[in-house]
């Protein structure tokens, strides 16, 4: 396991107020989770992390849940927290599943967004390679990147927030992400390490799920969560918290202050 490393972090609300940490998911970045953060600042101190190899946070080869949760452990220490709430979206509902199983006294409340402690079947490998495949070089502006990519990447929506990771710096568009990096630990993003030997973790839980998702398994969330709730968020899919905000927040609101 790689040394675990600091991240780069915004912070929203008073520092007075109950922590709530927020982990977005792979290709994202904290930038993705500001309204949330502003939502949810009247009454916790919010921060939003960049995972590493994510926005801008450190590039590192090592990329796989006990050593982001390593990172989340150091991130805790660093701010002279003893515990937190955490709400971990897609990876980084992983990573914070990983925390809760092996340090489970650094958890206050967790909520666990259209996510399981699963190894999923999909593959990122089109994906990576269509957005390594876009000539940099010769791109004049986000318009020409977002049509290069439709037929890659059909839908629009998907192609934008991909497209939130390209930044212009002197003149021209660079990646703020590693690919290559992403290439070759995709499968460990895919996967969930290994649980055996590990307890179950005793305290609540709640998962979130979209209407339109599939990425919740109820029978191995209860397996190793098993006072977890799961609760479905309607006319959403696996980017609930962007498709509904405002049904998202009350959710968890109401599951914070319980």
């Amino acid at each position: 396991m790689s040394k675990a490393i600091p991240l780069v972090y915004e912070e929203y609300g008073l520092a007075t107020n109950p922590a709530v940490i927020i982990l977005h998911g792979f290709f994202a970045s904290s930038r993705n989770w500001r309204s949330i953060a502003r939502n949810l600042a009247d009454d916790y101190h919010v921060y939003l992390l960049d995972m590493r190899n994510h926005g801008e946070s450190p590039h590192i080869q090592e990329m796989d849940y006990p050593s982001m949760a390593a990172d989340i452990e150091l991130f805790l220490d660093s701010q002279h927290l003893s515990k937190a709430n955490i709400v971990g979206h897609s990876m980084g509902g992983k990573v914070a599943m990983w925390l809760a199983l092996t340090q489970p006294e650094r958890i206050n409340k967790l909520i666990v967004v259209d996510i399981a402690p699963v190894s999923y079947r999909h593959s990122f490998d089109n994906l990576i390679r269509a957005l390594q495949q876009l000539p940099l070089e010769q791109l004049n502006n986000r318009k020409q990147a977002d049509s290069l990519l439709s037929s890659a990447i059909p839908e629009s929506s998907f192609r934008q927030f991909l497209l939130q990771n390209l930044a212009l710096k002197e003149g021209k568009y660079v990646w703020r992400i590693d690919l290559d990096i992403f290439a070759r630990t995709a499968d460990n993003i895919i996967a969930f390490s290994d649980t055996e030997g590990l307890n179950a973790y005793q305290d609540k839980v709640l998962f979130l799920a979209g209407e339109t998702s599939h990425y919740i398994d109820q029978d191995s969330v209860k397996t190793l969560f098993p006072e977890a709730e799961i609760k479905t968020i309607a006319k959403a899919g696996h980017w609930l918290h962007a498709e509904q905000p405002e049904a998202f927040c009350d959710i968890v609101n109401d599951f914070l202050i319980e």
